[in-house]
């Protein structure tokens, strides 16, 4: 089969190559699937450069989620209600290939309303999206959300959800040309921080209370910025550092105006909490097939342009979500 490889550390389009392998073999309890569609996260650029906090044996293939058909089962495998053919979802990393073997326990039925590379896109994201503002932040109707990365993948995600919870969503975006994007997704206002003050902003649409939760994908000056428009036990969702840095947390101020810092680590729930996965997943098909969330697509491009789709999405030029298509 023909997979995609990281063969030795940096930047994705110098150091990945599609090379002919051996298909993998199936296992107990194991699935393998034939890939459809496979999204592009920010992390599968971490992990060709080793910025990852995984760091698989070189060579390995990127990838993090797909779409993909059922071609056999392994021993055990129908215990899990999976069948030869259905078409399904999955994360694990390695996925950037044709053929991948994945635990049938974190193999998913994919929603029907969805196409493949939508249905591609709906895990991580959405998932972590999920879990940041209903599990970790307690989201509820009528509070005010702010997402930063509005026009990204994990962006447009949080906007979904946060509108389907009864929120009025702020996104805020990093130049003129994402502002329709995060308007699509769903967004009842728009910031440009490349040439307005989201602070400011915020503080005004929501007369000086500010926002009730905040969704972090950015990190560094972003998060500190946040605190300044940060409501009456408000919650920060801290959910990556796609500036490249490190936020810093000040206790005395979160402790006089009385907001919480919350970390959201989705990965962890597969190993301390894999039911809820589960239990995310149906929600979230249920939303997809009432079409009230969908996948923002900003592009999709060939299998065998997949370096060059990852190299967009470090560079930080894409917009939604960029998907790798097999036929």
């Amino acid at each position: 089969m023909r997979a995609w490889q990281v063969e030795r550390l940096g930047e994705p389009i110098e150091v990945m190559s599609l090379n002919e392998i051996e298909r993998p073999t199936v296992g107990p309890d194991e699935v393998l699937v034939r890939a459809r569609a496979v999204a592009i996260n920010f992390p599968d650029a971490l992990l060709a450069k080793g910025e990852y906090q995984v760091k698989p044996e070189l060579p390995f293939s990127p990838g993090l989620e797909l779409c993909g058909e059922i071609i056999e089962l392994g021993a055990g495998a129908e215990a899990f209600g999976l069948t030869v053919g259905q078409r399904v979802i999955a994360s694990k990393i390695g996925v950037l290939a044709e053929y991948s073997v994945i635990d049938a326990r974190t193999v998913f039925p994919d929603p029907d309303a969805l196409s493949d590379e939508e249905a591609a896109a709906l895990f991580i994201g959405y998932q972590t999206g999920y879990f940041g503002l209903h599990r970790r932040a307690a989201i509820k109707p009528g509070e005010t959300l702010l997402v930063h990365a509005a026009a990204g993948g994990v962006g447009t995600a949080a906007v979904q959800l946060g509108r389907a919870a009864g929120a009025t969503v702020i996104g805020v975006v990093g130049s003129a040309a994402k502002i329709d994007v995060a308007k699509r997704a769903g967004a009842d206002h728009v910031i440009d921080r490349s040439v307005e003050d989201f602070v400011q902003i915020v503080n005004d649409i929501t007369h000086g209370s500010g926002a009730d939760v905040i969704y972090d994908p950015v990190g560094g000056d972003v998060f500190e910025r946040s605190t300044k428009c940060i409501a009456f036990e408000g919650r920060i969702i801290v959910v990556g550092f796609a500036s490249g840095s490190v936020g810093v947390a000040k206790a005395n101020h979160a402790l006089v105006k009385n907001y919480g810092i919350l970390g959201l680590h989705w990965g962890l729930y597969a190993t301390k909490a894999p039911q809820l996965i589960a239990e995310a997943h149906r929600e979230l098909t249920r939303l997809a097939d009432a079409g009230v969330v969908r996948p923002v697509i900003g592009d999709s491009l060939p299998f065998e342009r997949a370096a060059e789709a990852i190299q967009r999405v470090a560079s930080g030029e894409s917009v939604g979500r960029l998907v790798v298509t097999l036929s």
